[in-house]
Formats: structure tokens, C-alpha cells, sequence
């Protein structure tokens, strides 16, 4: 499954999620986490049908409230009902106040890291 992230992230442009099992939700809690730690710099969005997803956005809202997510981190995941809506949403993200900038040495780190698991 590591190596399918890894080539997931590898050749993705963005990653959305939508409603699923827990493999999917694995595999989007990954891709935020990898987002958080600069890892990859590309969206993540949940297509929120049926609201889903409203108790896992409101599980990040508790997360940053009671000081386990940093508040810029937070803006990470992007969440619409609509798939248009969602696209545009990630379109036109700003990722950069999330995460720190990701040099050389750390993204050979992660790629010799993907490769390994």
C-alpha cells in the first residue's frame, strides 16, 4: 500500500477523497499528514456528500481548538458537498501557509523514506 501512496503522490496534482471505508481514510489522513510535514505541496480535498465527512471536519476543528492542530494547518483539507465546487475550492488554494519550505536534502529524505516502506 506504501508504494501505491508513494506513486500516488509521486504523479498526482491533487488528492480527493471520496466517501469511503477506512482504507480510505487512511490513505486521506496520509496524504494530509505528508501535506503538514512538506512532504508534497498539493491539495486535499474531501467530497463531502451527504455530509460524510462532517464529523471527521468537525474531529480537525476539536483537534485545533483543544491545541493538537496548528489553525493554519487546518486549511489543509478542502471539503465541498459539490465536486465542481470542490475542484475550484483546490484550484485556487494558497498551500504554503501550512507547511514549511520543502529543500532538497528533505524531499530526498521522504523519497528514499517512500521507498524503503
Amino acid at each position: 500500500m506504501h508504494e501505491r501512496k508513494a506513486v500516488m503522490a509521486g504523479q498526482a496534482d491533487a488528492f480527493i477523497a471520496l466517501p469511503g471505508g477506512y482504507g480510505t481514510m487512511e490513505e486521506v489522513m496520509e496524504m494530509i499528514t505528508w501535506s503538514q510535514l512538506g512532504i508534497h505541496n498539493k491539495p486535499v480535498g474531501l467530497l463531502n456528500v451527504d455530509g460524510y465527512y462532517n464529523s471527521l471536519l468537525e474531529l480537525f476543528d476539536n483537534g485545533v481548538r483543544d491545541g493538537f492542530i496548528k489553525p493554519a494547518s487546518r486549511h489543509i483539507v478542502i471539503s465541498s458537498p459539490n465536486a465542481t465546487e470542490l475542484l475550484a475550492k483546490m484550484e485556487f488554494t494558497n498551500l504554503k501557509y501550512s507547511r514549511v519550505e520543502i529543500d532538497e536534502v528533505r524531499f530526498e529524505w521522504a523519497e528514499c523514506m517512500l521507498d524503503y516502506i
